[in-house]
């Protein structure tokens, strides 16, 4: 497992697109739309941040896995929150909340 990314609500997503990119020097690495959500992926060096169109401040943080169901059966004492899902580019994905209600995502990159 490593680490993937860590994702952030935001009130205005082009506005902090912007931010990250002229302010903090980050490069945009994908744009896209799942279950009425606008995000954007950007990276600097090995850090990657997920900006996610929103109107609260939320936060999670991803880890990368190369097998999801072998993970999903060791957090069966954690409540899933979301998924899993497969997304249009092949990933899979799915959420739980931590032991102190913290999001956790962990993701499968095919």
């Amino acid at each position: 497992m490593k680490f993937h990314h860590y994702g952030i609500e935001v009130g205005n997503l082009e506005d902090s697109v912007d931010f990250y990119k002229n302010h903090l020097g980050f490069q945009e690495e994908k744009r896209l739309r799942f279950m009425e959500e606008e995000m954007v992926f950007l990276t600097l060096d090995d850090s990657r941040v997920e900006l996610i169109a929103g109107r609260t401040l939320n936060a999670h943080i991803c880890f990368e896995v190369s097998n999801l169901d072998k993970i999903m059966t060791k957090l069966t004492g954690l409540r899933k929150v979301e998924g899993p899902y497969k997304l249009d580019n092949g990933w899979q994905t799915v959420f739980y909340e931590g032991p102190t209600k913290e999001i956790l995502e962990f993701l499968q990159k095919n």
